[in-house]
Formats: C-alpha cells, structure tokens, sequence
C-alpha cells in the first residue's frame, strides 16, 4: 500500500508563501557547483558532510527542500529512501539540504517514514549554501506549524535539486518553480540522469 502524505493546512500556507515569491536563478547546467561542508545527519547521528569528499566517490545527487515534517517534502524524502539502492547502483551519493537545525534533522533522518536512515540530510541553518546555488529563501512565519503541530521557526528554501558529476559540475538543474516537478519527480528524474551518467550516456 503506497504511503499518503496529507497536507495540513498550516502547511498549504507555507505552500502559497513560497508560491507568492519570485523564483531566483538556479545555477545551471555547465556551472562548477560551489563546494561545501554542513553538519548533517544519518540515521540521527551527526556528522560532517563534505561536497568535496562525496565527489570522489562519484556523482552527488544535492536536493534542497523548504522544511522537514511538510507534506511534500515529506514526500520527497520518502522517495529518495525507496530508491536509494538505485542511487547506489549508480554509484550517487544523496544528500538532502534544509534550513532545519540538526535537533529537528536528526529526527527526521531516522524516521522510518521519511529518510529512514537510508541518506543524510544537512542543516544550512544560515541558508548560505543555498545563496551560493542562487536559491530563494523565505523568512519563516508565526502559526506555520509542521505535520506534527510543531511550529517551523526557520527560512524555506527554494526546491531546486542539482545533480553534480564527479568532476564537480552541474549537470542538471531540476526545480518545482520553473520546471513545475512534483516533490517525487525531483527522485525519478535525478535518478534517470545518474544511471544514463553510470552507463556512459550524456546526461
């Protein structure tokens, strides 16, 4: 039985806030992406995640979402869990990243609904990574409360998912702003891109 993911409806305002603000420029396919460390989680423990390091490993599959414990971001999350030993098989690495503190990724990272402890998710508290990717952020608002009644206190990110080869360059750009994908479509299309990169095509 396929999961639901309900939106609340203190979290369809924070839908139509992102919605009212004007979309930033992503940085494009062809761009270096601009390297970066972040204190993430993983299965609830935290520890130092490195761009750099990552791409040695192989191509990084770098998505931004607005808040953990959102309908879809929650979603997204899921997802990218299910299909994580795909991701694997092309040799990706995932790596999720929100203005959420850590208290609240370490959550949401074990929780078998969501990350499930499959990948990590990063706290850029400060949004600065996001900046350096040319995303819109959002101030966080009174009475916008996440799935479980807890109130978000932190900035939204724009949904902008980047898949960057291992040679540290974006590849692909994939936003829900501009190129109107649903928080699952962000999954499967990156997916898409690491396997034609594992199997020798052009993204």
């Amino acid at each position: 039985m396929k999961k639901r993911f309900a939106l609340p409806v203190a979290v369809s305002a924070l839908a139509a806030l992102l919605l009212a603000v004007p979309s930033f420029a992503a940085l494009k396919s062809g761009t270096a992406a601009p390297d970066f460390t972040l204190e993430a989680s993983l299965a609830g423990k935290d520890f130092t995640f490195s761009l750099k390091e990552a791409l040695k490993k192989g191509p990084v599959v770098l998505y931004f979402y607005p808040s953990a414990y959102t309908g879809g971001c929650d979603l997204e999350a899921h997802t990218f869990a299910d299909n994580k030993d795909k991701f694997v098989a092309a040799g990706a690495t995932i790596i999720g990243v929100s203005a959420d503190s850590i208290k609240r990724l370490n959550q949401f990272s074990s929780d078998p609904s969501y990350c499930a402890g499959k990948f990590p998710v990063a706290s850029d508290a400060d949004s600065k990574v996001a900046a350096s990717y040319d995303l819109k952020t959002t101030a966080a608002q009174s009475g916008v409360n996440d799935v479980r009644g807890t109130a978000i206190d932190h900035a939204f990110i724009q949904r902008v998912t980047f898949v960057i080869a291992s040679n540290g360059q974006i590849v692909a750009t994939l936003s829900s702003d501009a190129d109107h994908l649903t928080p699952d479509q962000h999954v499967k299309k990156s997916l898409s891109i690491v396997q034609n990169i594992h199997s020798g095509k052009t993204p």
